[in-house]
């Protein structure tokens, strides 16, 4: 194997503190993550995607703006105060895909996964666990979806403006944002992009799962709660990119798969990214959601109903 390229450590931040969904704080909030056994409330997953875009930049050229995926499964937490760096594989003459992975100090994985370019995105991180999943059998809180299931408000409408306040999901704006972030880009503001092939800014990689999530609460896509989840993983592809500040774009999604572990249900969710102008598919995001089976307070009753064994 080639010698690896890495990126300097950096410090991610934590802005998702007062984060809440079904009316309560998530696992990002410090109390909640002790209280489900994790040593502190961790980081988003796709704040980590920022400190891959130099270097991959400096393999796919301004190329991977446009047609650039970042597809991941995340390893193990990353809370306020701990350094990361990323790092890849050299992309090898004439290949469009590579190995990925960002770690702690002492080597601790955070991540792992591929990067790529297209139009021939290769066999993604992401796709090749989907490829791998088991039929979920009698799923307790993801009991009420099904795979193929589309979004009810399909489409739905998102912009981000450097201002927006994201939401009760994502309570914090671009702006925000951009003081905060690992890896800064010219790219991402008014005065940088000015001398980009777009000439205008683009919204960063790791924001698109921002977007994507702004306005999730209409799907329609019913989980049994109050229950706690977190990312399990996450690609990020971009079709007919950049995608740009104070764009308007539609939204479509639907779930491609369903699968459980020991401690977790798990659904995942591809929301393509449509030009509210063009109508022309800009981006598509698959996350893979996975929900604490402790978090739910009836889990075992409900699982003990429909003859599920736990273990």
């Amino acid at each position: 194997m080639a010698e690896l390229i890495y990126g300097e450590f950096r410090h991610p931040r934590q802005m998702l503190g007062t984060q809440e969904y079904d009316g309560h704080l998530s696992i990002h909030d410090d109390k909640m993550a002790e209280d489900l056994g994790f040593a502190g409330a961790p980081i988003e997953g796709p704040t980590h995607f920022s400190q891959f875009v130099h270097l991959l930049e400096e393999q796919f050229g301004a190329d991977f703006f446009e047609r650039g995926c970042i597809s991941a499964h995340y390893q193990n937490m990353v809370v306020e105060g701990e350094q990361v760096r990323a790092f890849v594989e050299p992309v090898v003459d004439g290949a469009t895909i590579t190995r990925i992975g960002a770690e702690k100090p002492d080597g601790t994985p955070v991540l792992t996964g591929t990067a790529s370019l297209g139009p021939d995105y290769g066999e993604t991180e992401t796709y090749q666990r989907m490829a791998r999943l088991r039929p979920a059998d009698k799923l307790v809180i993801l009991s009420e979806v099904t795979v193929g299931q589309k979004g009810a408000a399909n489409p739905e409408s998102a912009s981000m403006a450097f201002e927006q306040n994201m939401g009760a999901l994502y309570p914090f704006s671009l702006a925000q944002k951009l003081s905060a972030i690992t890896e800064v880009h010219p790219y991402y503001t008014e005065e940088g992009a000015k001398d980009s092939r777009w000439g205008r800014p683009i919204i960063p990689m790791e924001m698109i799962s921002v977007l994507t999530q702004y306005t999730s609460g209409n799907t329609g896509f019913r989980a049994k709660g109050p229950a706690v989840g977190l990312f399990a993983g996450q690609e990020i592809k971009l079709i007919k990119g950049p995608l740009f500040v104070d764009q308007p774009y539609l939204l479509e999604r639907e779930i491609i798969a369903l699968s459980e572990s020991r401690r977790t249900e798990s659904n995942w969710i591809k929301s393509s990214v449509f030009d509210a102008d063009t109508k022309e598919l800009c981006a598509e995001v698959i996350l893979n959601s996975a929900t604490m089976k402790d978090s739910y307070a009836k889990y075992a009753d409900e699982a003990a109903a429909i003859g599920k064994e736990l273990g």
